[in-house]
């Protein structure tokens, strides 16, 4: 693709026009019942939605951008609303029911709006008798002369309560942005002193030296090291490990394939299994601890693991099928050294300590995001890492979570989120079906998009399903949160799907058809799963 002068190829200058058009796309648009703030809002959640597709910033420089213009634009110390007051005043009583109001008033659905209290309004309808200029005669048995009116249902602060600019800049502290550093931190010192190589070599001992038996260890090492780990980090390292076995095999053994493919795979369930592993963990948790559906560190386990096995012992049955070895055995050779410096040791205990507090949440009730506060003070206090390691920190992936917890915060408040569900009758699809629909529109979306926007954009809609009440009593908030994450994580599809498949295909042993045709696979049988667990295993444990 050519390059535009500025640098950016042809699909970048496009999604950058694309995007500055989405924001202002809602004030040439009648959205009817939308507020303006809504319409702020929806500008801002276009934008983002298409940055995000078409990368013309940095995917955490949306990001950022998310986090300014809500500030701007929708916080209360913003100069949108600064000193804004909601203009009211009383109705006139002409005669017993019959009332002079403001044309402005009278908004296009014949309901005047009444201020019940400070910043909040409430329609009532009303019978139009005369138009006259500046003034409507209306007639209503619930208006009162003692009881303020709207006089200008355009105002910017009709059905729009702006919050304080903190709750917008509060996200880059949010608890679940506190719980990710912590492993990011714990991380980035296991791969400084050797710990995660160290971890590979004690735990692919036990496998011997059977082809079926070394992929089946690779990908359970790989998935548990990503559960705790970056799946991206976790990718790179076992990449290294798998790079030697498949020089053993002859040239056009198509068993490489597999190898090679049991990486990104085993990568991307592994992280399902725990808050830190994924970033779309996070985000879910993150909108659910919002409305009262908090789940602890212990009772996620206990939620994704079942599921996490199955996949993995399906996902190596199916590479064993598509991909089978044609040698007996194979020579491993993992050298490596445990490291047994004072200040390998520090960490050796600090990540004990750590897993150890997490997984036992429900026992002390300490929460996990404080609990990932261990590694962080403890790490740099004993200068296990120093401030070149906090700096090599991926910075940019907690900015991209800030940003998509932000961009949920003003959906919610400006009240665009039920906006964008009211149009549809989800009432009438079913909850079992709805389930499905997300489902399979995350697994669709995290192919193409990061899964970590996926599930940024879609928590949102799913949240204002629970709040608008429209699925009724069968509607299970935390159930539908957590098939929102796992789907996102079983879209592996593409090289561009997830890090983990873009750095098992730079290796040039994967062929895109090949990762393709086992995507689909396990994303088909995922969905199926995921809804089987949804209706039958989630709702048992997280009640």
């Amino acid at each position: 693709m050519k390059s535009g002068s500025s640098g950016l190829t042809t699909v970048q200058i496009t999604g950058l026009f694309l995007g500055i058009f989405g924001l202002i796309l809602p004030f040439l648009l009648p959205l009817g019942t939308l507020s303006f703030a809504g319409q702020i809002g929806l500008g801002i959640f276009l934008m983002a939605a298409i940055f995000w597709m078409f990368e013309p910033i940095p995917i955490y420089a949306t990001s950022m951008l998310v986090i300014f213009l809500q500030i701007l634009l929708l916080s209360a110390q913003g100069p949108m609303y600064m000193d804004a007051e909601l203009p009211s005043g009383e109705p006139v009583e002409l005669q017993e029911n019959t009332w002079q109001i403001p044309t402005n008033a009278l908004k296009d659905d014949n309901t005047v709006l009444v201020v019940t209290e400070p910043g909040k309004t409430e329609p009532v309808r009303v019978d139009v008798v005369e138009r006259n200029g500046r003034h409507v005669i209306v007639h209503s048995e619930e208006l009162s002369a003692d009881q303020p009116i709207v006089t200008d249902t355009g105002h910017r602060l009709v059905n729009y309560q702006p919050n304080s600019y903190t709750d917008y800049l509060g996200t880059l502290a949010n608890p679940i942005i506190i719980l990710f550093l912590g492993g990011f931190m714990l991380a980035g010192a296991s791969v400084k002193y050797n710990l995660d190589k160290n971890l590979t070599r004690y735990l692919l001992s036990p496998f011997g030296s059977k082809p079926r038996f070394i992929i089946l260890g690779l990908m359970l090492v790989t998935a548990a090291l990503s559960a705790f780990m970056s799946n991206t980090a976790t990718a790179a390292m076992m990449v290294t490990v798998i790079l030697p076995i498949i020089a053993q095999l002859e040239p056009g053994d198509r068993f490489k394939f597999g190898l090679a493919l049991s990486v990104p795979i085993a990568a991307n369930i592994g992280g399902i299994t725990t808050p830190i592993g994924t970033p779309p963990n996070a985000i879910v948790i993150a909108a659910l601890t919002d409305y009262g559906k908090s789940i602890s560190f212990t009772d996620w386990i206990i939620v994704a693991a079942p599921l996490v096995i199955i996949m993995l012992l399906f996902a190596w049955w199916l590479l064993l099928v598509l991909f089978p070895p044609s040698v007996d055995r194979f020579k491993l050779d993992i050298k490596g050294k445990l490291n047994t410096k004072p200040k390998a040791i520090g960490l050796y205990v600090i990540f004990a300590a750590t897993v150890l507090l997490w997984i036992t949440e429900n026992q002390h009730g300490i929460p996990s995001s404080m609990v990932a506060f261990l590694p962080v003070a403890a790490l740099v206090t004993g200068s296990i890492l120093n401030k070149n390691d906090i700096r090599n920190l991926p910075w940019d992936v907690l900015w991209l979570m800030a940003g998509g917890i932000s961009l949920g915060i003003g959906m919610d408040k400006t009240g665009l989120a039920v906006w964008m569900i009211s149009g549809f009758d989800w009432g009438a699809m079913g909850y079992i079906t709805l389930i499905l629909v997300f489902a399979l529109v995350a697994v669709a979306m995290s192919n193409f998009l990061s899964n970590t926007v996926t599930a940024t954009l879609m928590m949102p809609l799913v949240i204002s399903l629970h709040t608008s009440g429209v699925m009724g009593d069968s509607f299970n908030l935390l159930v539908t949160g957590i098939v929102i994450a796992v789907a996102c994580s079983l879209a592996m599809a593409l090289p561009i799907s997830t890090p983990p498949n873009a750095i098992a295909m730079s290796t040039g042993i994967i062929r895109t058809k090949d990762m393709a045709r086992i995507g689909v696979i396990i994303g088909t049988v995922g969905v199926m799963l995921i809804l089987a667990y949804a209706v039958f295993y989630w709702p048992l444990v997280t009640n």
